[in-house]
């Protein structure tokens, strides 16, 4: 929020020394890896009512890394992921967007799946086809035992972000995007970790305003333009990428 004014929608355009203001109570600033590391959130939208709701979840306050913060459900990329069977592939659209030439279909697929068991282990959330699913990985249990096969059909990438360097943790984060039409199971208990205090569903105009990060408004407000024009969030829309470069975060298109 400016100073005594509305909260700045966008990130983009900030310098380093802005961005560093804005996230000091955030992100622990100080040396940190050269190269971020993958990592995946979901942006689960419902549209059952009048106006789009978007789940958030609030951390702990004893985390060291943005306590209190709404936040979606999300975290590092383990690339075992893509070895984990899946009911259905992303579509081919949203594939191309995550591919480069320093990221594989395979560790693109990684990425999508974090994000789905992310979503499982912090909100209880499963999303997939109900159906048989067998697999030894550990992390992905609550989908064998509730009958449950991950889907990476729903999911639309929205954003990329790469945190900027003087931090403790760097991430190159994709938001990726699904209804909760596509949603097989959500656990009244809610997922098997603690990382998430609070589980909310509210208005994308009241998710604005809410206690979130900067780049998770910056992403919202994205969102919320590009749900104007094309409200079922059709395969291969554009998806604005931040990055810092020259000390100004800038924003592109892919």
């Amino acid at each position: 929020m400016t100073e005594g004014g509305a909260r700045r929608l966008s990130m983009a355009g900030m310098s380093r020394a802005e961005i560093d203001k804005t996230e000091l109570k955030d992100a622990a600033l100080g040396p940190g890896p050269l190269r971020p590391k993958d990592a995946a959130t979901l942006i689960l939208l419902d549209r059952s009512g009048s106006e789009i709701r978007v789940l958030l979840g609030r951390r702990h306050m004893r985390h060291a890394f943005m306590p209190g913060k709404f936040v979606f459900p999300g975290g590092r990329t383990d690339p075992s992921d893509a070895r984990v069977p899946f009911a259905a592939p992303l579509h081919p659209s949203e594939e191309a967007k995550l591919v480069n030439s320093r990221t594989s279909a395979t560790r693109a697929r990684a990425i999508a799946m974090s994000a789905i068991r992310e979503t499982y282990e912090e909100a209880g959330i499963l999303i997939g086809k109900r159906g048989s699913f067998e697999t030894a990985k550990p992390d992905w249990q609550g989908f064998v035992e509730n009958g449950v096969c991950p889907s990476l059909a729903p999911l639309r990438f929205i954003a990329r972000a790469i945190t900027p360097p003087g931090r403790v943790r760097r991430y190159d984060t994709r938001f990726l995007a699904a209804f909760r039409d596509d949603v097989a199971l959500e656990l009244p208990e809610g997922g098997p970790t603690d990382e998430l205090e609070e589980i909310v569903w509210l208005p994308l105009a009241e998710a604005l305003e809410a206690d979130i990060p900067g780049i998770t408004r910056t992403v919202l407000g994205d969102l919320l333009e590009r749900l104007k024009q094309d409200p079922g969030l059709s395969p291969g829309g554009a998806v604005p990428f931040y990055y810092l470069r020259h000390n100004r975060f800038q924003r592109d298109l892919i």
